[in-house]
């Protein structure tokens, strides 16, 4: 009885707070940087070797988010929520359903599975500033 009420207001709360929290990720979007266009398409071909797989109202995921836009990285972004398929590639090839967590290809067709929000942030500055 206990848990289901307080599943229950989580999951309320949850709701109240969607749409603040999508205006939040939405107006509080950094501006990119801005790089000459033959070093922005070698940043594009980079980042199509990336995606993201992140829930849209996860605090974290937003973080990651925001770094992208300051990075100004067209990364792919994959729906681990509500999407199936990308819900189940995360977790038989990371492992675990956790977000966010960057899927990293190498040249060689390698994956890695990055998680926690400040270890990706930490990748990408490392990779793309």
């Amino acid at each position: 009885m206990i848990k289901t009420m307080i599943r229950m207001f989580f999951k309320t709360l949850r709701l109240v707070l969607t749409p603040f929290m999508l205006l939040w990720a939405t107006l509080a979007m950094p501006k990119g940087v801005v790089r000459e266009a033959e070093a922005q398409r070698q940043v594009d071909l980079e980042c199509s070797q990336l995606a993201l797989y992140q829930f849209k109202t996860c605090p974290f995921c937003i973080k990651v988010r925001h770094e992208m836009g300051r990075l100004s990285l067209p990364i792919a972004l994959r729906d681990a929520q509500y999407d199936p398929q990308h819900r189940a590639e995360l977790e038989q090839g990371g492992g675990k359903i956790q977000t966010p967590c960057l899927r990293i290809t190498d040249a060689q067709g390698q994956v890695q599975w990055l998680y926690e929000s400040s270890e990706i942030i930490r990748y990408l500055q490392q990779r793309f500033s």
